[in-house]
């Protein structure tokens, strides 16, 4: 690792309510976008939670708000693109907070972020892809994972969403991202056997790690969410090395 400035981190949290991790991620946000910290990915399983981006339609919320709480679901406007996505236990989420050098190389980081869930799901013999014209990742007509970004000071917020091995009954309290015409699958549905969101987990930082020429390397801390969790230094090499090496996927 060169200097402290051309490293990111990743913050694992295991499992954590969605309301703390997005006021943790705010406020990195806030110190990457000052150049007081460096690029930061968090990596979480969220408890049950409906999230509405900035183009949501509230039709796509099956479920009225009090049914939904006494289902213990909270329902949380954002600031991300897209319409309405689930997160609950059995999602690996991956938040990527990265300062951007140009505008222009928002598409293709999201372009690599799927571009890495089809590499770590064809380490599991899944055959998947994106769509032009709906972002996320698809096995057949199925959505497997969901993609949404913000950009606001030029860093970027919010992630991905893959599903290893949740209910997928979600799709009866929301229509997944205002897509009524795409169903939801899983790892564990596409295998026909059970798979451990630590094994999602560590799929997915690994193709993150290709695909971003990026090497995690742990090291202990604590943010104080529930207790410990980890935080690895990535080592990026220079970070306009980094950023070519994403507009190139």
């Amino acid at each position: 690792m060169v200097a402290d400035a051309w490293a990111a981190r990743l913050l694992d949290l295991g499992r954590a309510p969605y309301g703390e991790v997005y006021r943790l991620q705010k406020t990195l946000h806030a110190a990457i976008a000052e150049g007081r910290q460096a690029d930061t990915w968090i990596v979480v399983e969220h408890d049950p939670v409906i999230t509405l981006g900035r183009r949501a339609n509230a039709a796509n919320v099956l479920l009225g708000r009090e049914l939904l709480a006494a289902r213990g679901i909270e329902v949380v406007q954002v600031e991300r693109g897209g319409d309405v996505t689930y997160h609950g236990p059995g999602q690996v989420v991956v938040y990527p907070i990265l300062r951007l050098e140009r505008f222009r190389e928002i598409v293709p980081l999201v372009s690599a972020l799927e571009h890495a869930v089809v590499d770590a799901l064809a380490d599991f013999g899944i055959r998947a892809g994106g769509r032009p014209e709906h972002r996320g990742v698809y096995v057949g007509e199925n959505a497997i994972c969901a993609v949404g970004l913000a950009v606001q000071r030029m860093t970027t917020l919010h992630g991905i969403a893959l599903n290893v091995a949740p209910a997928l009954d979600y799709d009866r309290i929301i229509t997944p991202c205002g897509t009524p015409q795409f169903g939801i699958t899983s790892i564990a549905r596409e295998l026909g056997r059970p798979v451990t969101w630590a094994q999602g987990r560590a799929a997915l930082l690994a193709s993150l790690g290709r695909v971003f020429d990026i090497r995690f390397d742990p090291e202990p801390a604590s943010i104080g969410l529930r207790g410990p969790v980890k935080v690895s230094a990535v080592s990026l090499g220079h970070p306009h090395e980094q950023r070519e090496a994403v507009r190139l996927q």
